[in-house]
Protein backbone atom coordinates (compact mmCIF):
# COMPACT_ATOMS: atom_id res chain seq x y z
CA UNK A 1 0.00 0.00 0.00
CA UNK A 2 1.19 3.33 -1.00
CA UNK A 3 2.17 6.17 2.22
CA UNK A 4 0.41 8.71 1.57
CA UNK A 5 2.00 12.27 2.58
CA UNK A 6 1.08 13.28 5.85
CA UNK A 7 0.71 9.74 6.89
CA UNK A 8 0.10 10.13 11.23
CA UNK A 9 1.19 6.56 11.62
CA UNK A 10 4.57 7.37 12.10
CA UNK A 11 4.33 10.12 14.22
CA UNK A 12 1.38 8.22 16.33
CA UNK A 13 1.94 8.04 20.37
CA UNK A 14 3.32 4.47 21.73
CA UNK A 15 0.22 2.10 23.02
CA UNK A 16 1.15 2.00 26.98
CA UNK A 17 1.03 -1.60 28.26
CA UNK A 18 -1.07 -3.10 30.82
CA UNK A 19 -0.56 -5.68 33.00
CA UNK A 20 -1.73 -9.21 32.13
CA UNK A 21 -3.78 -9.51 35.63
CA UNK A 22 -5.25 -6.25 37.06
CA UNK A 23 -8.64 -5.28 38.98
CA UNK A 24 -11.67 -3.99 37.62
CA UNK A 25 -13.94 -1.81 39.24
CA UNK A 26 -17.48 -2.35 38.33
CA UNK A 27 -20.00 0.83 37.99
CA UNK A 28 -23.73 0.46 37.34
CA UNK A 29 -25.98 3.04 36.18
CA UNK A 30 -28.76 4.17 33.63
CA UNK A 31 -28.88 6.02 30.52
CA UNK A 32 -31.53 6.81 28.29
CA UNK A 33 -33.88 4.04 30.22
CA UNK A 34 -31.57 1.14 29.67
CA UNK A 35 -29.14 -0.13 32.51
CA UNK A 36 -25.47 -0.31 32.19
CA UNK A 37 -22.40 -1.59 33.89
CA UNK A 38 -19.00 -0.70 33.51
CA UNK A 39 -15.66 -2.25 34.37
CA UNK A 40 -12.96 0.22 35.13
CA UNK A 41 -8.95 -0.81 34.78
CA UNK A 42 -6.53 1.06 35.68
CA UNK A 43 -2.76 1.43 35.25
CA UNK A 44 -0.64 0.72 38.10
CA UNK A 45 -0.27 4.73 38.60
CA UNK A 46 -3.87 4.82 39.30
CA UNK A 47 -4.80 6.67 36.03
CA UNK A 48 -7.86 4.87 33.86
CA UNK A 49 -6.63 2.84 31.29
CA UNK A 50 -9.55 0.91 30.42
CA UNK A 51 -13.46 0.75 30.26
CA UNK A 52 -15.66 -2.32 29.28
CA UNK A 53 -19.31 -1.58 29.07
CA UNK A 54 -22.43 -4.23 28.92
CA UNK A 55 -26.18 -3.28 28.91
CA UNK A 56 -28.85 -5.60 29.72
CA UNK A 57 -29.90 -5.73 26.42
CA UNK A 58 -27.24 -7.72 25.26
CA UNK A 59 -27.13 -8.17 21.26
CA UNK A 60 -28.83 -4.93 20.82
CA UNK A 61 -27.44 -2.02 18.65
CA UNK A 62 -27.20 -0.14 21.81
CA UNK A 63 -25.44 -2.58 23.39
CA UNK A 64 -22.98 -3.08 20.87
CA UNK A 65 -22.83 0.61 20.11
CA UNK A 66 -21.70 1.34 23.37
CA UNK A 67 -18.89 -2.01 23.68
CA UNK A 68 -17.68 -0.18 20.41
CA UNK A 69 -17.27 3.35 22.53
CA UNK A 70 -15.74 2.06 25.28
CA UNK A 71 -12.99 -0.02 23.21
CA UNK A 72 -12.49 3.09 21.13
CA UNK A 73 -12.17 4.92 24.76
CA UNK A 74 -9.70 2.44 26.29
CA UNK A 75 -7.75 2.70 23.53
CA UNK A 76 -7.28 6.29 23.32
CA UNK A 77 -6.77 6.14 26.73
CA UNK A 78 -3.60 3.80 26.15
CA UNK A 79 -2.58 6.23 23.78
CA UNK A 80 -2.16 8.76 25.92
CA UNK A 81 -5.40 10.76 25.31
CA UNK A 82 -6.25 12.63 28.69
CA UNK A 83 -9.80 11.48 30.21
CA UNK A 84 -10.95 14.88 30.02
CA UNK A 85 -10.25 15.50 26.47
CA UNK A 86 -12.50 12.32 25.65
CA UNK A 87 -15.18 13.93 28.13
CA UNK A 88 -15.10 17.25 26.43
CA UNK A 89 -15.09 15.92 22.84
CA UNK A 90 -18.67 13.82 23.30
CA UNK A 91 -21.74 14.95 22.22
CA UNK A 92 -23.99 16.50 25.22
CA UNK A 93 -27.83 17.27 25.33
CA UNK A 94 -28.94 20.80 25.56
CA UNK A 95 -28.39 20.44 29.71
CA UNK A 96 -25.29 19.45 29.55
CA UNK A 97 -25.60 16.20 30.25
CA UNK A 98 -23.83 13.32 28.26
CA UNK A 99 -26.00 12.50 25.56
CA UNK A 100 -24.27 8.46 25.11
CA UNK A 101 -23.72 6.02 28.00
CA UNK A 102 -19.79 6.16 27.43
CA UNK A 103 -20.42 10.24 27.73
CA UNK A 104 -21.82 8.99 30.67
CA UNK A 105 -19.20 6.81 32.32
CA UNK A 106 -16.80 9.49 31.81
CA UNK A 107 -18.67 11.97 33.34
CA UNK A 108 -18.42 9.71 36.93
CA UNK A 109 -15.22 9.13 36.77
CA UNK A 110 -14.31 12.94 36.57
CA UNK A 111 -11.86 14.96 34.25
CA UNK A 112 -8.43 14.03 35.94
CA UNK A 113 -8.19 10.57 35.76
CA UNK A 114 -7.72 9.63 38.94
Amino acid sequence: MARMQGDISEAAPVREPLRGRRAQELVSFEHGGMHYTAGIGRFDDGRIAEIFLSSDKAGSNAADLARDAAITASLALQHGCPLSTLRHALTRAQDGTAAGPIGTVLDMLGGDGA
